[in-house]
């Protein structure tokens, strides 16, 4: 490790990165959704056209990467609140990470095929 860095690429500097990526991801998400959906307003034609583009293999992977998004920052902010209110929370913190990436695994393989349905269809026929 380099001298004078704070930076120890531990399992807390890494749920820290991740879920601060995934925090700015559900953003543009959000903001993009809002702007969509406002077309809805403005033409109705315009709004279809819209929701056309998104009926893809690549949009529906990148709701998949959503789902994902979601999941793990719910789950790792529950690990930050119980970090910082549970008195032991501290000692426990890499225990608890493991926790959430077991079980952010173990939903997001449930969630494949209901996410990921239409584009398996597509690709492998019903």
């Amino acid at each position: 490790m380099p001298a004078g860095t704070l930076y120890r690429g531990r399992e807390g500097m890494w749920s820290w990165v991740a879920h601060r990526v995934t925090g700015v991801l559900i953003f543009f998400f959000l903001f993009v959704h809002v702007l969509d959906t406002s077309l809805v307003r403005v033409s109705p034609e315009a709004y279809d056209d819209v929701v056309a583009t998104y009926k893809n293999p690549v949009v529906n992977l990148m709701e998949y990467g959503l789902v994902a998004a979601i999941l793990f920052h719910a789950l790792n902010g529950l690990r930050v609140i119980a970090v910082d209110f549970w008195s032991k929370g501290a000692r426990y913190q890499r225990q608890m990470l493991w926790g959430v990436v077991g079980v952010w695994v173990v939903l997001m393989a449930g969630a494949f095929y209901p996410v990921l349905q239409h584009t398996l269809r597509e690709l492998f026929g019903s």
